[in-house]
C-alpha cells in the first residue's frame, strides 16, 4: 500500500495545504511539506529490496478488459526520480515561502505545486503505462496552470498556452505509441514490456511505435525542434522554473527513454533518432544561451542543452553511456535548481534579471554569490564539483563509440564545442552578475542578502554538488548503482566513480573545454558582433502566427460547412449517412430474414397508429408549437406502454418519468417564445427535406426488420444467467446499471451533471421578460399559483417521496432503481414549484442542489473505490444476507451505496437545469414570496 500512498498524499494535500492559506505562508508552507515528508518514510523501508536487486510491486484492478489498471512499481530507476521529485520538491516550497508575496494567492499555488508532485510521482511509480498516460497529461495541466500564475502578464499566458500545445501534442502522440506497444506486447504492464524487448524490435509495427513514444519525450523534455517552449515558460515564477523547468517536468522525457531503454533500445533507428536528437539539441541549446541578457533565459536554454547532452547519451545505446545519463539527471537536477533559486533571489532583491543591469553584485549580496558560483562551476565542468564527473563520462563515452571513418569525429568534437559553450555562458553568468563594474539603474537599490532561510534550499543543493564533486563513491555510488541498474534491465558495467582518473584524453578534452570557454568569454564582444549579423528568430512571434493561421484555416472549413442553420446541419448529417450506407445494404438484399414477422395484435396496432399518426402530426404542426407540445408527449406516452408490452417494466417507467421532466421544461422554455412561427421554408424545400427523412426512415425501418428477422445470439443470456449470482439481483436492467456496466453508469451521470452546471453558469445572470398574454392575445391570470393546486400538490409531496424510496429500495430485485427514483423525486419537487413558487419551494427545500449533485457523484465513486481496498477492479460490487428480528432475511448490496449516488445526481442535475430555466422570469421571485407568504 506505500507506493500508491506515495502517490496519493500530495493530491490529498494540495486539497488540505490552501486550508491553512490563512494562517500566512509559514503555516501553508508547512502544511504543504508535510506529504513529502511522509511518502520520504514510506519509500525508506523499501531501500535494503531494491538494492538487493528487488523490485516492489502493488497492483489493484482497475478495468482489466483494456489493460489499466493501478499498478505502482518500485525499483532503483523509480526510486532515483521520485528522490528527485520529492526532496526539490520540499526544498522549493521552503523557498516559495520567502519567494512569494504576501497579497498572492498562496493556497493556489502550493496546491497547484503539490498536484503537479502527484502527477510526476505517478508517472515514475506507474507500472502500467496507460496509467502513467493519465498521469502524464496531468503533468502537462498542472504545469500550464503553474506557468500562467501570474497570469495578469501576456507573456506567463502564452507562454503557458505554448507549453501546453507543444507538451499536449506529444502527449496524443505518447498515446498512440503506447497503444502500439501494448497491442506488440499483449499487455500494458511494465514488466511485461521490458521483458519483450526482442519481440518489440522484431515487430514490424516497432518504427512507428519508436517514433511516436520518441515524440512525446522529445516535446516533454524540449529537445530540438520542440525545444522552444522551455524558454518561453520562464514567466513562471521561479520556484516553478527551478522545479518543473530543471528538476522534474522535463525529466519526465528523459525518464521515458530511460524507462523503456531495454525494450526499444539497441537497433540503428534508436541510435539514429536518439542521439541526433540530442546531439542538435545539445548545440543550439549551448550557443543561444551565450547571447542571452535575461539571466532565467540564459538558464533555460542551458537546461535545454543538458537536456540534448543526456538525450545524446541515452541515444549511444551503450550501456555506460546510458550510466553516464543516469549520472548526469542527478548532477543537473542540483546544480540547475540551485541556479534557478540563485537567479530568482537576485531578480528578488534587485527588482530585474538583466544581466546588463546587474553587476558587481559580490559586494552587496556575498553569501548568494558564492552558492550561485559554485552552482554555475558545477555546470560549466569544474573538478572537485558534480558536473565534472559527468561530463567526464560523456567525454568518455563519445571516443568510445565506434562510428565509421570520419564520422567517429564528430561525437568528441560536438562533445568538446559543448562544453566549451558551457563554459563560456557559466562564466558570464559569474562574471556578468557578480562582478564587472557596478549595478545600472535597479529598481531595487541597493540589493542586499534575502531572508536567511530562503538562502537555506541553496545551500543544501550546492553542497550536494560538492560532496559529489568530492566523495562520488560514498555519496552518490549506492543510488547510482541500482538505478543504473534498473535503466539497464539487468547487470551494470564496471565503472569507477572517482575525482581523478589519470592523465588521459577525456581529461584533455576537459582542459580544452574549460580554456576554450574562458578564452570564448574574454573574445565574447566578437561573438555578439557575430552573432549579431543573423535575425534572431522570435519563436513565441512563429508559434502565434502558426496558431492563428490554424485558425483560420479551420474557420475557413467552418464556414463552409456550418451557417448557423440546424436544418442544415441535420440535412448534412443524415445525407451522409444515406450515402455511406445505402449501396451497402442495397447489396445484401435482405429485408425480411427466417424468423419471419410476428403477428400483430388489435392493441399493438392501434398504439402504433397513435404513434405514427401523433409523430406525423408533430411534424405538420410544429409551427404552433404548444399543440405540437402535446403531440410529442403523447408520442413519448405510447413509447412508455410500447417498453410495458414488450416486458421492460424498467424502460417504461424511465421513460414516463422522463417525458414528465422534459415536457415540464419544454413548457417553461416555450413560455418564453412565440406560440407560433411564420412559414420560412419554400416549398421545394420542403419537398426535399420530407424525401430525406423519408428514405432515412425507410432505411432504418429496413435494418431493423432486416436484424430482427434474423437468427442471432444476444449477450443478455450472459446477463440473465449471471445477475443474481454475480451481482446479487434479479432485475436485470438494474444489475447491469450499478454493476456489470457501472463505469458507463459512472460517466453518464457525471455527464449530467455537467450538463446541469452548465445550464446553470448560462442562464445564471439572464433575465428574460415573458410576453404579456398568450399566443391569442388573452391576458394571464393574475392567480398564478391557483389554491386547488396547491392544495393537490402539497399532499402529493410526501406520497411521492415514499414511492420514490420504495422504487429506489427495490430497484435491485424489482423494477426501480436509482434512476427512476431521483426523477420520480425531481417530479414531486418540480410539482411544488409549479403550484407554490419558486421562494415557497426552496424556504422547505433548504439545500443547494450543486451540493446535492456533489454529493450524488462522491457516493458513486467512493462506492467504486471501496473495491480497491479488497483486491478488485474499480466498481466492483458484493452482496450477502442480513437476518433481522421481525424483518426476516433480506439481501444487502454494496451496489445499494452506488444507486445512491446516482438517485442524487439525477434529483440534484434535473432540479438545478429545471429551476435555473424557472429563473428567468425576474418577476417571478417576487410573484412567490407573495404567495408564500
Amino acid at each position: 500500500m506505500s507506493l500508491p500512498l506515495v502517490v496519493l498524499l500530495p493530491f490529498l494535500g494540495a486539497i488540505a495545504a490552501p486550508l491553512f492559506a490563512q494562517g500566512g505562508r509559514t503555516a501553508i508552507a508547512v502544511a504543504s511539506s508535510v506529504p513529502a515528508l511522509i511518502a520520504l518514510a514510506a519509500l525508506f523501508p523499501h531501500w535494503q529490496t531494491l538494492a538487493d536487486g528487488g523490485v516492489v510491486l502493488h497492483t489493484y484492478q482497475w478495468l482489466p478488459a483494456v489493460g489499466l489498471s493501478f499498478s505502482f512499481r518500485l525499483d532503483g530507476l523509480s526510486l532515483l526520480f521520485a528522490l528527485l521529485i520529492l526532496i526539490i520538491g520540499l526544498l522549493i516550497i521552503l523557498y516559495s515561502r520567502y519567494y512569494l508575496k504576501a497579497h498572492e494567492n498562496v493556497g493556489k499555488f502550493y496546491a497547484l505545486l503539490l498536484c503537479f508532485k502527484g502527477s510526476m510521482l505517478g508517472i515514475v511509480l506507474s507500472s502500467n503505462l496507460l496509467l502513467m498516460m493519465i498521469f502524464w497529461e496531468l503533468t502537462s495541466l498542472t504545469s500550464f496552470l503553474l506557468i500562467s500564475f501570474w497570469n495578469h502578464k501576456q507573456d506567463a499566458r502564452r507562454g503557458a498556452r505554448m507549453a501546453l500545445a507543444v507538451t499536449g501534442g506529444g502527449g496524443l502522440a505518447l498515446l498512440a505509441g503506447v497503444l502500439i506497444l501494448g497491442n506488440i506486447v499483449g499487455s500494458f504492464e511494465l514488466d511485461d514490456v521490458l521483458a519483450a524487448g526482442d519481440q518489440i524490435k522484431a515487430h514490424a509495427m516497432y518504427p512507428v511505435a519508436l517514433t511516436l513514444i520518441l515524440l512525446g519525450a522529445f516535446t516533454k523534455s524540449a529537445q530540438f525542434p520542440f525545444h522552444f517552449w522551455l524558454p518561453h515558460a520562464m514567466q513562471a515564477p521561479t520556484p516553478v522554473s527551478a522545479y518543473l523547468h530543471s528538476a522534474t517536468m522535463v525529466k519526465a522525457g528523459i525518464f521515458l527513454m530511460a524507462r523503456l531503454y531495454p525494450a526499444l533500445a539497441g537497433t540503428e533507428q534508436w541510435f539514429y533518432m536518439v542521439s541526433f536528437t540530442g546531439m542538435a539539441t545539445l548545440l543550439i541549446g549551448a550557443y543561444v544561451a551565450m547571447f542571452k541578457h535575461d539571466l532565467k533565459g540564459l538558464l533555460a536554454h542551458s537546461t535545454v542543452s543538458h537536456l540534448g547532452l543526456i538525450t545524446l547519451l541515452f541515444g549511444m545505446g551503450t550501456q555506460l553511456a546510458a550510466v553516464a545519463a543516469v549520472f548526469h539527471v542527478i548532477n543537473h537536477a542540483t546544480f540547475k535548481a540551485s541556479l534557478f533559486m540563485a537567479a530568482g533571489i537576485i531578480d528578488h532583491e534587485t527588482g530585474t534579471r538583466d544581466m546588463r543591469r546587474i553587476n558587481g553584485l559580490w559586494r552587496y549580496m556575498p553569501h548568494t554569490a558564492t552558492l550561485a558560483m559554485v552552482a554555475a562551476s558545477s555546470m560549466a565542468g569544474v573538478p572537485l564539483l558534480n558536473g565534472f564527473l559527468s561530463k567526464e563520462m560523456f567525454f568518455a563515452e563519445s571516443l568510445a563509440l565506434n562510428l565509421p571513418g570520419l564520422w567517429a569525429w564528430l561525437p568528441p568534437i560536438v562533445a568538446t564545442l559543448a562544453g566549451i559553450f558551457a563554459v563560456a555562458y557559466s562564466a558570464r553568468f559569474v562574471h556578468d552578475v557578480f562582478f564587472n563594474g557596478k549595478p545600472v539603474d535597479l529598481p531595487i537599490y541597493p540589493p542586499h542578502e534575502p531572508p536567511r532561510y530562503m538562502k537555506f534550499p541553496v545551500e543544501i543543493l550546492v553542497f550536494a554538488c560538492i560532496m559529489v564533486g568530492v566523495f562520488p563513491a560514498v555519496s552518490i555510488g549506492p543510488l547510482l548503482e541500482i538505478a543504473a541498474s534498473a535503466t539497464l534491465g539487468g547487470g551494470v558495467p564496471d565503472y569507477t566513480l572517482s575525482v581523478y582518473h589519470g592523465f588521459n584524453l577525456p581529461l584533455l578534452m576537459s582542459f580544452v573545454a574549460f580554456f576554450g570557454g574562458l578564452l570564448m568569454y574574454s573574445q565574447r564582444q566578437k561573438f555578439f558582433d557575430f552573432h549579431a549579423r543573423f535575425k534572431e528568430v522570435d519563436e513565441k512571434a512563429v508559434f502565434e502566427a502558426v496558431v492563428s493561421r490554424i485558425v483560420d484555416l479551420a474557420n475557413q472549413a467552418t464556414r463552409l460547412l456550418e451557417n448557423g442553420s440546424l436544418q442544415r446541419y441535420a440535412t448534412l448529417l443524415v445525407v451522409s449517412v444515406i450515402a455511406v450506407v445505402a449501396l451497402p445494404l442495397m447489396k445484401l438484399g435482405i429485408f425480411v430474414g427466417e424468423k419471419g414477422l410476428s403477428p400483430v395484435d388489435a392493441p399493438t396496432a392501434i398504439a402504433a397508429a397513435v404513434l405514427i399518426g401523433c409523430a406525423l402530426a408533430t411534424s405538420a404542426m410544429h409551427r404552433q408549437r404548444f399543440y405540437a407540445l402535446v403531440l410529442l408527449s403523447v408520442v413519448g406516452l405510447v413509447v412508455s406502454l410500447a417498453f410495458a408490452r414488450f416486458s421492460a417494466p424498467d424502460l417504461a417507467m424511465t421513460q414516463l418519468s422522463v417525458e414528465v421532466v422534459t415536457i415540464v421544461l419544454l413548457m417553461l422554455a416555450l413560455f418564453y417564445m412565440p406560440s407560433w412561427t411564420p412559414i420560412e421554408t419554400p416549398t421545394r424545400r420542403r419537398a426535399r427535406d420530407i424525401a430525406i427523412a423519408g428514405a432515412a426512415g425507410i432505411g432504418m425501418t429496413l435494418v431493423t426488420l432486416a436484424m430482427l428477422t434474423q437468427p442471432f445470439s444476444s449477450i443478455s443470456e450472459f446477463f440473465l444467467e449471471n445477475s443474481k449470482p454475480g451481482g446479487g439481483g434479479t432485475n436485470v436492467v438494474n444489475v447491469i446499471l450499478v454493476d456489470f456496466r457501472g463505469f458507463d453508469t459512472l460517466g453518464e451521470i457525471t455527464v449530467l451533471a455537467i450538463a446541469a452546471l452548465g445550464i446553470y453558469a448560462m442562464l445564471k445572470n439572464t433575465a428574460l421578460t415573458p410576453p404579456p398574454s398568450d399566443g391569442e392575445g388573452h391576458p394571464w391570470t393574475r392567480d398564478a399559483y391557483p389554491l386547488m393546486l396547491r392544495q393537490i400538490a402539497r399532499p402529493m409531496l410526501p406520497l411521492a417521496l415514499m414511492v420514490s424510496v420504495y422504487v429506489f429500495l427495490r430497484g435491485h430485485n424489482l423494477p426501480g432503481g436509482g434512476f427512476i427514483a431521483g426523477l420520480i423525486t425531481s417530479v414531486a419537487l418540480i410539482l411544488q414549484y409549479v403550484a407554490s413558487g419558486m421562494i415557497w419551494t426552496q424556504d422547505r427545500v433548504p439545500f443547494r442542489y450543486h451540493n446535492v449533485i456533489g454529493l450524488g457523484l462522491l457516493f458513486a465513486t467512493v462506492a467504486g473505490l471501496g473495491s480497491f481496498a479488497f483486491g478488485y477492479p474499480f466498481l466492483t460490487s458484493t452482496f450477502g444476507y442480513i437476518t433481522w428480528p421481525v424483518v426476516g432475511k433480506f439481501e444487502v448490496a454494496s451496489a445499494l451505496v452506488f444507486d445512491l449516488g446516482v438517485y442524487l445526481t439525477v434529483i440534484g442535475a434535473t432540479l438545478l437545469a429545471l429551476v435555473s430555466i424557472g429563473r428567468l422570469n425576474p418577476h417571478s421571485a417576487i410573484k412567490s414570496k407573495k404567495e408564500g407568504a
